[in-house]
């Protein structure tokens, strides 16, 4: 696992490397990395991020789309609460595969 000085060093030749760029779009993704620095350092340092909960809200939003124009709020949560179940995303992740 790579320390903070290492981390830093590579950081800094990145955003070197990123501003002699004459591409935009380069330029564009180091400030979108600079920007995101501290949530970036977070997870190298913790390893943890939230992409299981994004996942979640991804399929719930999925779900509401799909069953737009149902009267039925009952329903309507029964039906997400079904899909994000963890027997649930298994079969999704399996399905898809």
């Amino acid at each position: 696992m790579p320390n903070r000085h290492q981390i830093g060093h590579a950081r800094w030749k990145f955003l070197a490397w990123c501003a002699d760029s004459d591409l935009p779009e380069v330029r564009q993704l180091a400030a979108t990395v600079d920007r995101w620095w501290p949530e970036i350092e977070a997870f190298i340092d913790t390893g943890h991020s939230n992409a299981k909960s994004e996942g979640i809200n991804r399929v719930i939003k999925l779900v509401a789309r799909n069953a737009f124009g149902f009267r039925n709020a009952d329903d309507q949560r029964l039906r997400t609460r079904c899909v994000t179940t963890r027997r649930a995303r298994g079969y999704l992740r399996t399905a898809q595969l």
